[in-house]
């Protein structure tokens, strides 16, 4: 698979779920503008068959190495970057994963249950990274009772494996001349932002400056037959800044990070 075949693949899954990223995209077609994608990024359990390690080499089959590592104390995550080796267009990739042995006993046991009906072979090729869920199905009251305590695993237990968010490079815009310019445009169209820390996360003093939307809402039917709304992916919009050297930055902030995050809170 070429990471262009898998990043086809990730896009297809990811609309589905997450319509306004179409509308998006025609928005700034619209302009006259070409989206180049800056960024995707994925969300999973660490102590599993599919954890950060596990799912790694995959990213190493598609052309990829890690450059970044992070850590979020409050949100009890790690994650790590990757760029491809040999393409420096190709989008980065962000890895994240929850630390399960850090939320309260009562979240352990809840993900333990799913995590242990995992196929011990998940992981084959890229494709798992866009399989959905690799378990079944949770109840509404195993779900509420982890949104509770890390809207991550709420989120990661019912959507499972798939893009979490892909990225406009405002970078590669060319009627837009700031973040501000595009978040505003957005709202005037009634998109809802990811307004936690500002609208805007980061500086150009800190070389990125990262925005969202929201994220879209999915009907969902629990195991148990209880129906609800729930939050399913949302788009982001990254410009990046010259560094001292000349370069355009080329990583991750994890305060910007941290924040991103909650663009699928339920709240």
């Amino acid at each position: 698979m070429t990471y262009q075949d898998f990043f086809a693949a990730l896009w297809q899954k990811y609309t589905q779920v997450t319509p306004q990223a179409l509308s998006i995209q025609t928005l700034f077609e619209g302009y006259g503008e070409q989206v180049i994608n800056d960024h995707v990024a994925f969300r999973t359990f660490n102590n599993s068959p599919i954890s950060l390690e596990k799912l790694e080499p995959q990213l190493i089959a598609l052309g990829y190495q890690a450059y970044g590592a992070f850590r979020f104390e409050n949100k009890h995550l790690k994650a790590r970057c990757y760029r491809h080796n040999d393409d420096s267009n190709a989008p980065k990739i962000f890895l994240s994963e929850l630390l399960i042995d850090e939320l309260p006993q009562e979240c352990q046991d809840i993900i333990a249950r799913y995590v242990a009906q995992i196929p011990s072979d998940a992981v084959q090729d890229p494709s798992i990274f866009y399989a959905g869920l690799v378990w079944p199905k949770p109840t509404q009251a195993d779900y509420l009772t982890l949104a509770k305590h890390s809207e991550y695993a709420a989120w990661l237990i019912t959507m499972g494996l798939q893009a979490n968010h892909f990225t406009v490079s405002i970078n590669h815009l060319s009627t837009f001349d700031s973040i501000a310019t595009v978040n505003q445009t957005l709202i005037n169209q009634g998109y809802v932002l990811n307004d936690v820390g500002g609208l805007i996360k980061g500086s150009p003093q800190s070389y990125l400056e990262q925005s969202s939307t929201m994220a879209d809402k999915v009907d969902y039917l629990f195991s148990d037959g209880q129906k609800a709304l729930i939050p399913s992916c949302f788009y982001e919009f990254a410009e990046r800044h010259k560094m001292p050297d000349g370069n355009l930055f080329d990583s991750f902030i994890e305060g910007n990070a941290d924040k991103i995050f909650d663009s699928t809170n339920t709240k």
